[in-house]
């Protein structure tokens, strides 16, 4: 099995990956996330999953490299994480009783081998009044969250319902990841 590098400090992908059963080391580099404005939310995305998996050191060569980035999305208005409490309120006012897009942008690098592409999930928001809001956020869960929730904790009772992967939603696209994995363990060395 080649070694396995996670680009990423998001335990969330940690966990999922663990999950997969997999082995695998954590290295982080500085990325800039700033958004092209020139660029649609999944060009967006994806590029920044390309960019977290590419930066890379001279002793990570032959290891794969997994990079991604996670949006949601709302009349192709992308939401990142929360600048404040303020900033979450307003999001999750937006994303009440409407359906949402999830983004995930990955990108796998082996070698000269580079495997790019975005997942997207919709997620439906119940009508959330200001109550069921700030009952949210007083859980503090909305802090470091794209779209300013986690659908997988205290986040799931303001879902309706959802299509698509679950693991993109909480930040990384399992079932596409494992098929890119087992094409790269295919490969020659």
């Amino acid at each position: 099995m080649k070694s396995i590098i996670l680009k990423s400090s998001s335990p969330r992908r940690k966990e999922l990956l663990t999950k997969m059963g997999y082995e695998f080391s954590i290295k982080v580099f500085d990325v800039d996330e700033t958004m092209q404005k020139n660029l649609s939310p999944y060009e967006n995305v994806k590029r920044i999953g390309f960019l977290k998996a590419s930066v890379k050191s001279e002793e990570d060569y032959g290891s794969i490299l997994i990079g991604c980035d996670t949006i949601v999305v709302l009349d192709n208005v992308i939401y990142g994480k929360p600048k404040d409490e303020a900033d979450a309120i307003a999001m999750l006012k937006k994303l009440s009783g409407r359906c949402h897009e999830v983004m995930s942008g990955i990108t796998v690098i082996y070698k000269n081998k580079v495997i790019s592409d975005v997942v997207i999930s919709k997620v439906y928001f119940k009508e959330l009044s200001d109550d069921d809001i700030k009952s949210y956020i007083d859980t503090k869960e909305y802090i470091g969250k794209a779209g300013s929730y986690a659908i997988q904790g205290e986040g799931s009772k303001l879902v309706l319902k959802y299509e698509g992967s679950l693991n993109n939603i909480i930040g990384l696209p399992t079932e596409k990841l494992e098929k890119i994995l087992g094409e790269i363990n295919e490969m020659e060395d």
